[in-house]
């Protein structure tokens, strides 16, 4: 395999990887030992973006994820060095797994509580990249770009970065730092895939406009576009979740067929396509990929190698057309 490509995250100096491991699965699905050998061939494969955040794990093991890292990261060998660690703040972490008042959302006091409590988990002194899970429409940008000031000066954390932004929040935060002479945002990790290709209407051209690199989340669309037809015609893992809703309707199978037809076509993997597809587009810093096991990095990785040419492109495009920006994706 060739070696990795980077690139500028957005418009800062920080160079990352052209894919993201994304930990959702280590602690649910993969456990302590797998997750610690998936993140080493990451790091051997020049894969140096992680991204986590402080709810994973879920339910009552919410932020076993970050500790799964963290005791990655004590076992030394320039792990932590080699790694730029990005977590997210806004799901309630509230004691004993209760909600409970202010261990949610974007105030200020919930911040810094944050912060502190990943840091403790994640056994580091920083985060690179501390995004912001979901927008909180209760607490105003002034407030929440004050507690990042503090926690930047501190040296708690060095970025900051949005999740499941619309564009005018991008707009609306970055406004307020740059009155405050602050960086701002400097990436926006959002749901985009060749099957979900309505941030191509807002969001993207609000993060290009005002500098922030973008990180797509579910590339394959919950495994939709991995191959499932195929896999369930072969008796391989039967289709479960969202894949299986979604093929349910015959209009989402037809062009999930046809994309499968496409790739055997030109003999390329469903999967490694999908994140092809992606590292073409206009803004995108690079995917999310959440490997449960080393196998399934591995597949992901060839994407990076995988040139898609013209004609390719224009047959992915006549199978999942996208919304085009705004406004002409509504109006003249």
């Amino acid at each position: 395999m060739g070696p990795m490509k980077y690139t500028q995250l957005g418009r800062t100096g920080l160079k990352v990887s052209r894919l993201v491991l994304g930990t959702m699965n280590f602690g649910p699905q993969t456990d302590e030992t797998t997750s610690h050998t998936v993140m080493d061939a990451a790091l051997d494969a020049g894969l140096n973006f992680f991204d986590t955040a402080n709810v994973y794990g879920w339910g009552e093991n919410k932020g076993r994820t970050e500790e799964i890292i963290g005791s990655w990261f004590a076992k030394g060998g320039d792990r932590r060095d080699k790694t730029v660690l990005a977590t997210k703040v806004y799901g309630n972490m509230g004691p004993d797994g209760e909600p409970w008042p202010n261990h949610d959302r974007l105030s200020a006091l919930n911040i810094r509580r944050a912060v502190d409590a990943s840091l403790k988990r994640l056994r580091t002194d920083r985060i690179d990249l501390y995004q912001f899970h979901h927008v909180d429409r209760r607490t105003p940008f002034e407030e929440i770009w004050q507690a990042v000031d503090v926690l930047i000066q501190q040296g708690k954390i060095l970025y900051a970065g949005s999740s499941n932004f619309p564009g005018y929040k991008i707009a609306q935060a970055n406004e307020t730092a740059a009155r405050r002479g602050m960086l701002g945002l400097v990436s926006e990790q959002c749901l985009y895939n060749l099957a979900e290709r309505r941030a191509e209407m807002e969001v993207v051209p609000a993060a290009q406009e005002y500098g922030l690199g973008v990180i797509p989340w579910s590339p394959l669309h919950g495994g939709l576009l991995g191959g499932v037809i195929r896999k369930e015609a072969e008796g391989g893992r039967r289709t479960e979740g969202r894949s299986a809703a979604a093929l349910a309707n015959t209009a989402v199978r037809a062009q999930v067929q046809a994309y499968e037809d496409l790739c055997a076509k030109h003999g390329t993997e469903p999967g490694e396509t999908a994140l092809a597809w992606l590292l073409t587009r206009p803004g995108v810093t690079g995917p999310i990929v959440g490997p449960r096991t080393a196998e399934q990095l591995e597949s992901a990785l060839r994407a990076v190698e995988l040139e898609l040419d013209e004609e390719v492109l224009a047959e992915l495009d006549g199978i999942f057309p996208g919304p085009g920006p705004t406004p002409e994706a509504f109006a003249w």
